[in-house]
């Protein structure tokens, strides 16, 4: 009961100094620092949540800071969810600029775009708001319809649906490999370029490979008959 009307009582004050910019409501089992001052560093613990007008967050501890709690820190087991454009993330640890819209997302990172099918997983990746556009670090694998996308610093663009990867450079389609020290993926119209050190196999799709048996097959049924046809059409007592 105490911790309901704490969280209360925080949400109450920090939308009093809020009055007159982005509005942020949160909850957390318990709270330190000078919720009344927007200038000080104020602590939530034992289970938070915050949600400004284009992020949520949910995490075991999330820390405010700067002015008008410009700055928001979050760590341990952290989900969170971009209110605009529904892309989902999950971290060990986080960073957020409310002033930029840039979060920093460090530790068995995870982001979905669901709007494209897109699941993205590195070690770090750094996602602007408003250009969604997201920086991707450290064991990258990015999965996206039949595409499985590896390498070591990647550039995904939400918008333009354009995903640029670099450093042992991998995308995988099925059976087919393609690797080159970079690689550019039109994810909408699955257009790939390939540059530097290109190397790749392509496997013939069972249907391609049996056309030309299938073809082969017709013609030798159409010389039987033929040859049925002629022999057919011989005056009688020839041979």
């Amino acid at each position: 009961m105490m911790k309901k009307f704490l969280s209360f009582l925080i949400c109450a004050v920090l939308f009093a100094s809020l009055a007159f910019a982005e509005k942020i409501t949160f909850t957390a089992g318990s709270m330190s620092g000078q919720a009344g001052d927007s200038s000080s560093t104020t602590v939530l613990s034992d289970g938070a949540y915050i949600q400004t007008s284009s992020i949520e967050i949910s995490a075991q501890n999330i820390e405010l800071s700067g002015d008008d709690y410009r700055f928001i820190k979050a760590s341990g087991g952290i989900s969170g969810k971009n209110l605009e454009t529904n892309m989902e993330f999950t971290c060990d640890y986080m960073s957020y600029d409310r002033q930029t819209k840039i979060a920093l997302l460090q530790g068995n990172v995870s982001l979905i775009d669901e709007e494209n099918d897109v699941k993205a997983n590195a070690q770090v990746i750094e996602y602007n708001q408003d250009t969604n556009i997201a920086v991707l670090q450290i064991g990258i694998n990015l999965t996206q319809k039949k595409n499985v996308c590896t390498g070591a610093y990647a550039v995904y663009q939400k918008n333009e649906q354009l995903l640029e990867i670099s450093g042992n450079a991998q995308v995988k389609q099925e059976e087919d490999v393609f690797r080159a020290q970079q690689i550019t993926l039109n994810l909408e119209t699955q257009k790939i370029t390939l540059s530097g050190n290109v190397k790749g196999s392509v496997t013939e799709s069972a249907k391609t490979e049996e056309a030309p048996a299938t073809e082969a097959a017709a013609e030798e049924d159409s010389a039987q008959e033929q040859a049925l046809e002629e022999q057919t059409e011989q005056p009688d007592g020839e041979e």
